[in-house]
């Protein structure tokens, strides 16, 4: 008979200051630097990158990568408008908004953290009650095909739920 796998600590809250690659633009690097990124979320959903990289392809004027997100996913500040977004990392067209600036996504992340643990079984309330959380930080937070929108899908169904992270 297997044992059973060992319960993870709670996920906690922290910032960390990254320093971006030189050719980010100032104003990115700037809030990088001083407003700093999640040391993380629940499960995989989000890993901070150990150093931002810049991708100049991307975007209008370039996208900072900060984090990845699943497996093929990744989380970055689109340079020209300072939102947070989550790109496939094979595809530079696809992009799912995660919030409208990279303060907005620290307190999103601060919520859900603290609301966590979530129930076993799926709760539609429970989802629920966590967009209007959402909703109530940054009002793009539940954008259609978006993260959070995703993330509160899953709560509903139950993948986040305490003895599955």
């Amino acid at each position: 008979m297997s044992q059973p796998l060992p319960k993870l600590p709670k996920p906690r809250f922290a910032l960390i200051q990254v320093r971006p690659p030189s050719d980010v633009p100032a104003p990115i690097a700037v809030d990088l630097g001083e407003t700093g990124i999640p040391c993380g979320l629940i499960g995989y959903e989000y890993r901070p990158l150990s150093t931002p990289v810049f991708l100049t392809g991307r975007g209008e004027r370039g996208l900072v990568v900060i984090a990845t997100s699943g497996l093929f996913q990744r989380i970055a500040v689109d340079v020209a408008t300072g939102r947070v977004l989550q790109i496939h990392a094979d595809e530079a067209a696809m992009a799912n908004h995660v919030n409208g600036d990279l303060r907005s996504f620290n307190r999103c992340v601060a919520a859900v953290i603290a609301r966590f643990p979530f129930g076993p079984d799926g709760d539609e309330e429970e989802a629920e009650e966590l967009r209007g959380l959402l909703l109530g930080i940054d009002e793009t937070a539940l954008a259609h095909n978006g993260f959070w929108e995703t993330f509160c899908d899953d709560v509903a169904m139950g993948n986040y739920a305490d003895w599955d992270v």
